[in-house]
């Protein structure tokens, strides 16, 4: 469902991977409705060429082109880098969520990384002493004036996203749920003065790409504090919170995608989880069984090797 929805996987970027060993290549395919209009997209992969994506009957100039177009949230147990990995892991979440929320400003980010490369490159060469401070110049305005764009756009995001996420928290039994960003916008004054170290380390040491996002719940910072299921409940808060922002923006909910989200919940918890998702839109949750699922869901579906079949409900 997400390589369809999104043109790539979730668990790899090595198209090689996600086609059937000792074939050539693969098909996916989902047919469905958003916002009340009806929707077919396909993907087909073949080993050494290109993704090839249609949406509704038309080729895409990109399989990436898919997620523009179709809102997709998914978890999976290495989701919870988000909360227990580095800095880094947080920014590309909120990141993407940007991009998801508010597509105009989804481009900042590869924006911002772009010219800050090309800042970096330039301060080795100056160190190499085959350029001049001089040729810095554009590239550190241009780090400047899209850092602040940047970092203002990721405020933005956390003031919507923050109450919701204190919300569907506590909601989970995750108390006192908070999000707060750490960094200011990147200013001339602040470059300038530690361009001496930047020319020596051949890197730009201030910036939103250096920044953070503290997830906390109450006084307790979750990535530090966090027991794992406290960390499972804050990433599921996360995008439950992102999928009401979404449905609120764009008017219909996104499709959930849950993998293998039950396990390290206990009872209460996981049906205070179905009981929310349940009411936003099309969820799908997968699980080794149904023994640890506490509702009977609208459709069960068994998946055995090389194929799916409509399962029976025995819990």
């Amino acid at each position: 469902m997400h390589l369809t929805c999104q043109g790539f996987s979730p668990r790899t970027r090595v198209d090689a991977e996600v086609i059937r060993f000792g074939e050539s290549w693969s098909r996916t395919a989902v047919v469905g409705e958003q916002a009340g209009v009806a929707v077919a997209a396909d993907l087909t992969l073949r080993r050494g060429e290109g993704r090839r994506a249609r949406l509704n009957g038309a080729a895409l100039r990109t399989a990436e082109e898919l997620r523009s177009r179709m809102a997709v949230l998914v978890f999976t147990p290495d989701r919870l880098a988000i909360v227990k990995g580095g800095p880094s892991a947080r920014r590309a979440y909120f990141d993407r969520a940007l991009g998801r929320i508010a597509p105009a400003r989804g481009a900042l980010a590869v924006e911002y990384a772009a010219s800050l490369a090309q800042r970096n490159a330039s301060l080795r060469r100056v160190s190499a002493g085959f350029s001049t401070l001089q040729a810095v110049e554009p590239w550190t305005e241009r780090v400047v004036s899209l850092g602040t764009d940047l970092v203002l756009a990721r405020l933005g995001l956390l003031d919507e996203l923050g109450p919701l996420f204190a919300e569907r928290a506590d909601e989970l039994g995750l108390r006192d749920g908070s999000l707060a960003y750490s960094g200011e916008p990147p200013t001339r004054q602040v470059l300038d003065a530690r361009i001496e170290r930047d020319v020596e380390r051949g890197t730009t040491g201030a910036g939103p790409h250096l920044d953070d996002v503290t997830i906390a719940s109450g006084k307790r910072e979750l990535r530090s504090f966090g027991s794992q299921g406290e960390q499972r409940l804050a990433v599921l808060a996360l995008l439950i919170a992102e999928s009401d922002l979404i449905a609120e923006r764009r008017g219909s909910a996104p499709l959930l995608l849950l993998d293998d989200v039950l396990s390290e919940l206990d009872a209460s918890r996981r049906a205070s989880l179905l009981e929310r998702v349940g009411v936003r839109g099309q969820v799908l949750i997968t699980a080794a069984s149904t023994a640890g699922i506490p509702a009977d869901p609208a459709q069960l579906v068994e998946v055995v090797p090389g194929r799916a079949r409509e399962g029976s409900w025995n819990g």
